[in-house]
């Protein structure tokens, strides 16, 4: 041990690098009275007086080197708005990579401009907007320096682009009233970055903190906004009602659906934000993917609705994915993932000075045999330091007069400063069940990390530990009663001078996660791999190969299928892992999965298949499929999943997709077809039809069909 650790300190300290800043480093606002057109020309007198910069630097492929295609910003702002303006030059316009148009697009693998904000100035939180050269939007919140990423978040603001013989052009215009400030300074003083990505090259371009330790979201890295003067956040009321109409269909009955409720939004500061839903409905969120499960622990369904997938960050006390404390899909849907009605909900978002507080209180209507319910959850969080933290959150349930909770604290030591420009995070969270019934001081759960998440070396440890009494009721556990010990190195080196085809190897000698009883100290479980062999290429081609020691250890017979039974005892065996992908930015791209080797007392072999074809920018066609093989000498089987997708838009405010899915457990294809249309920013209107067939026979039998109509408006008073 003593020898590992001195290699892992040896490859901390090698090359490690300041976190770089590019002159100027201070963008300047120009106040306008004038109107500017939204439309991209960046045509108005006011964008020619502006200050632009200019000094972008690559992080990819070529760190440290200049933008191979002249890059420009600039900002003006008048009382109510604040305008961004890019100038995205291009020798090569033809060969832009936008193939995306809706809302929320995947900017990963398009032609984008992205530009994070940092209203609060604290180095820790901001608001991300990203753009592409066909005009389409996505944004997301940054908190904690970029250890948090809430892409669900949904801000009001427009972009229109316009391409052009010279490159790609583009206007922002985001509202004050999107963005939370503090409006007591005469004068804003706000972190600010920006980054362009030229997919056809690989080449990423940043304004400042360039560093391959570094990325846009790490805001303590970013430049500065200044000369806003005066400007004001808007104190108001938004209200966003909404009405759902439609049928529900079976070979039985027709049942019609119609509905109303909506959400009131209200700031209490400029920083905290207050809002009040009233019976709420998410018809127009999609499908769960399906899953096979061969193991014999619970399937994790994440959570698909906007509403609370808004405000997770807030309550998120970092234990990892194993324990969680809150798990926001116990409010409103039963354990068959079956609706239950909510009736009303509450929610307090926000920052006040070093404290961010989240509060959350929804009450659940009876259904069957289920009870009326009320589920609070509350979360405070204090800056430490400058960039670390100590919080509480506690997550509790009310019904039938039995009252249960989930209380712990957490602590974060986080820095970007270590050996002069790299990450270190050092965090351990302690968690409590307390009954109204009962109180059990054995029922808790806690763990302690470091993490190490560099670009040449990365190195994570983690010890975890939920007892065998800790039931949190309003959280889920992947396992229960159990200890994780957990390790992984990986050596990330770069090619310099050979293999230049290569943009970054992967050679991992230590990945292990090590389960035992909590109770008793016997094998769980155990992994272990080493990759001899991965990279990435400059192209964006992805490989790597894994061989893997496994073990189970079974407490009880493990009935794996129907019928075929897995005795009680320890078992380890060997398995081998081939994964390989094509750039995902390509029109058509391929991704597979290999895993095979034995398997508890016989073997298995894994695949999966993943093809993606972008037609256009109006057209996108998946498919994926799975299969496994299982040949055991209590019994052999195997397993299908099947998922097809259709992605088609007709411009970024008109978009939708067509998702199937079918797997050979259920033996029933699931459709979806879902339509958005934005016809003013902060409002939308969907159109929804879901299917179910049986296909447990020779033929498809319908077993129902859901059409629905949702439109959602936003008023502001």
């Amino acid at each position: 041990m003593k020898g590992l650790f001195f290699v892992i300190g040896l490859l901390m300290i090698v090359e490690c690098s300041m976190a770089q800043v590019s002159l100027p480093n201070t963008i300047y606002a120009k106040y306008t009275d004038d109107a500017i057109q939204l439309d991209g020309r960046l045509d108005e007198p006011v964008w020619e007086n502006a200050v632009r910069i200019s000094n972008f630097t690559q992080r990819e492929l070529n760190v440290g080197e200049p933008a191979t295609e002249k890059t420009e910003v600039a900002i003006v702002y008048t009382a109510n708005t604040l305008y961004i303006g890019f100038w995205g030059f291009d020798r090569e316009p033809d060969n832009l990579v936008a193939r995306e148009m809706k809302r929320d697009f995947n900017w990963g693998v398009e032609d984008n401009f992205e530009v994070i904000i940092d209203t609060y100035d604290d180095d820790r939180n901001g608001f991300l907007f990203v753009i592409n050269p066909n005009g389409a939007r996505a944004d997301a919140q940054i908190l904690n320096n970029g250890r948090s990423f809430n892409k669900f978040w949904n801000g009001v603001w427009d972009t229109r682009t316009a391409i052009t013989n010279e490159g790609w052009f583009a206007e922002i215009a985001i509202p004050f009233s999107t963005l939370k400030f503090k409006t007591n300074l005469d004068q804003q003083v706000w972190g600010i970055n920006f980054e362009r990505n030229i997919r056809r090259k690989r080449e990423q371009l940043l304004w400042q903190g360039w560093s391959r330790d570094s990325e846009l979201e790490l805001l303590n890295r970013a430049g500065t906004l200044t000369d806003l003067d005066n400007i004001k956040s808007k104190t108001f009321i938004e209200i966003k009602p909404y009405s759902i109409g439609g049928a529900e269909l079976t070979p039985e009955k027709s049942e019609g659906q119609l509905n109303a409720g909506g959400d009131i939004n209200y700031l209490i500061t400029p920083t905290l934000r207050m809002n009040l839903t009233i019976n709420t409905d998410f018809a127009q969120v999609e499908a769960d993917r399906q899953q096979i499960n061969l193991t014999r622990f619970p399937l994790f369904f994440p959570e698909q609705r906007e509403f609370f997938l808004e405000g997770q960050d807030y309550f998120d006390m970092g234990m990892g994915n194993r324990i969680i404390p809150f798990y926001s899909r116990r409010i409103g849907l039963a354990e068959d993932r079956s609706t239950v009605p909510i009736i009303a909900g509450a929610r307090i978002l926000g920052k006040m000075g070093n404290t961010t507080l989240g509060a959350l209180s929804m009450q659940t209507a009876s259904r069957d045999s289920i009870p009326s319910t009320n589920y609070t959850v509350v979360s405070w969080r204090q800056d430490v330091l400058k960039q670390s933290s100590i919080g509480i959150i506690s997550a509790n349930k009310y019904e039938n007069g039995r009252w249960h909770s989930t209380t712990g604290g957490y602590g974060l030591y986080s820095t970007s400063e270590l050996f002069g420009g790299k990450n270190l995070n050092i965090g351990a969270s302690f968690t409590q069940n307390i009954n109204s019934d009962d109180f059990d001081a054995r029922a808790n759960a806690h763990r302690i990390y470091l993490s190490y998440p560099n670009d040449k070396v990365e190195f994570d440890m983690a010890w975890q530990r939920s007892a065998a009494p800790f039931n949190p009721e309003v959280g889920f556990l992947r396992r229960e009663n159990f200890q994780e010990f957990y390790a992984e190195l990986e050596w990330k080196p770069r090619p310099t001078n050979h293999m230049k085809w290569i943009r970054q190897f992967s050679f991992k000698g230590l990945d292990m996660n090590y389960f035992i009883f909590d109770d008793t100290g016997d094998l769980q479980s155990f992994f272990y791999e080493i990759r001899p062999l991965g990279f990435e290429t400059r192209s964006g081609e992805f490989f790597e190969f894994n061989i893997q020691r496994r073990a189970e250890g079974l407490r009880e017979p493990f009935e794996i299928r129907e019928g075929i039974v897995i005795p009680e005892g320890e078992y380890w065996y060997n398995r081998l892992e081939i994964q390989a992908a094509t750039f995902s930015g390509r029109n058509l791209a391929l991704d597979t999965y290999f895993n095979w080797g034995n398997f508890f007392t016989g073997k298995s072999t894994e695949t999966t298949f993943a093809l993606s074809w972008r037609a256009s920018r109006y057209l996108r066609i998946s498919a994926n499929y799975e299969k496994n093989w299982i040949d055991l000498p209590e019994g052999s089987f195997d397993t299908d999943l099947i998922g097809n997708r259709i992605e088609y838009a007709v411009n970024p405010n008109l978009f939708g997709s067509l998702f199937s899915q079918w797997n050979s457990e259920d033996e029933e294809v699931l459709l979806n077809f879902r339509l958005q249309w934005i016809p003013i920013i902060g409002a939308d209107f969907f159109f929804i039809v879901n299917q179910a067939y049986d296909t447990s026979g020779n033929s498809w039998t319908l077993e129902r069909t859901t059409i629905l109509g949702k439109l959602i408006w936003r008023f502001v008073i």
